[in-house]
């Protein structure tokens, strides 16, 4: 078999969650599998810095510079099989002239992990909507494939009239996480793992927390949420630490259940449920909000809880706090679902199947 050259139009580096995850975790994986990846980031981590610290308007400004660096990539003669794009080419650009200078590229496939359409099609902005409001569907529809991360975003490729569409999901080099011990601590730890621009749908659990926590009952531990957090928590005795890739697996080892609270809306029916399998990954028993994939990666009463309204959430935080022998049962289940399904050993193989048979349509 022929080694595949594959040159990847990533958004970011690894510092990017979705570029770390959902392409560049994979590159060891692919090389043993015959597939070389050239990677070409669109942004650097200096604008991807720029966002986390709040200075959305400042990386606008610097962002265009960076386009032209990609146009030069696109039209230089490349011998490669394949290219494999995250997303789009180029953000808020219209479709004609991304599709112009595509055209200097390979066929490609086209991976999206969120649903990056309704950046456009639900601009509060009318010109965005458009210009640019069936953008991606037409960069799903002129793909060899699209990789979507769950049904939410396949259906919407299908409706696109995508060619070939498959669901391949996020997941984490499970070798990377180790499994926590439960019923050693005596203040069991309720833990969310995220950043500044989703604390947010922490701080919609923070009346609950306050109730399940009371008396110590509990404690709750934030990773990636902004320090002055804490202090919205009264009364409860909260731990906000700074996320890092070197350190995420550990800190959620910290942790005794994870949460995963979402609001019912568009952009979160396109997420792909990352924190429940990270959480899952290190045997925590979670309890999520049932939107979107959640509730196909949370099996209710055998790895976690669904919750559905803040009852809901109280009764299942209350009994995991308080039965470590439940927190293991579901810790295990949680665990063995990762193996199985949302592990790099188990979808690494089919990705390379995908880009390989994309390469010879």
């Amino acid at each position: 078999m022929k080694r595949l050259k594959v040159i990847l139009f990533a958004r970011y580096s690894r510092l990017g969650p979705s570029t770390r995850l959902r392409s560049l975790q994979y590159l060891e994986e692919l090389e043993r599998r015959g597939i070389d990846v050239d990677v070409h980031e669109l942004f650097p981590d200096s604008y991807l810095e720029g966002l986390y610290g709040g200075r959305p308007q400042a990386t606008r400004y610097t962002a265009w510079r960076y386009y032209g660096r990609r146009i030069a990539e696109l039209m230089r003669n490349s011998d490669h099989d394949l290219a494999w794009i995250e997303g789009e080419l180029f953000p808020y650009l219209p479709y004609g002239l991304e599709a112009l200078l595509s055209r200097h590229a390979r066929p490609y496939v086209v991976d999206y992990d969120d649903a990056l359409f309704h950046k456009y099609d639900l601009s509060p902005s009318p010109v965005v909507r458009r210009v640019l409001g069936r953008k991606i569907d037409r960069v799903m529809a002129r793909s060899a494939c699209v990789i979507a991360g769950n049904p939410y975003l396949a259906a919407r490729a299908e409706q696109a009239k995508a060619g070939r569409v498959e669901i391949i999901p996020t997941v984490v080099d499970e070798l990377r996480y180790d499994t926590v011990e439960h019923g050693g601590r005596a203040q069991p730890v309720i833990g969310w793992i995220g950043s500044p621009a989703t604390e947010h749908y922490a701080l919609d659990l923070r009346d609950v927390l306050m109730d399940v926590c009371a008396g110590g009952a509990a404690r709750v531990l934030l990773v990636g949420a902004r320090p002055e957090v804490a202090a919205q928590f009264e009364g409860v005795a909260v731990d906000v630490l700074p996320w890092s890739e070197e350190t995420e697996a550990e800190l959620i080892a910290h942790m005794d259940v994870g949460i995963m609270p979402l609001r019912d809306g568009p952009w979160e029916r396109g997420k792909c449920g990352y924190k429940i399998i990270q959480y899952m990954a290190c045997g925590l028993p979670v309890v999520a909000s049932p939107v979107g994939v959640n509730a196909d990666i949370v099996r209710h009463g055998d790895n976690g809880f669904l919750a559905s309204n803040d009852e809901d959430w109280r009764q299942g935080l209350r009994q995991l706090i308080g039965s470590p022998e439940l927190r293991a049962r579901q810790g295990r289940a949680g665990r063995h679902r990762v193996e199985d399904h949302y592990s790099l050993a188990s979808q690494a193989p089919r990705l390379a199947d995908v880009l390989r048979n994309a390469e010879a349509r």
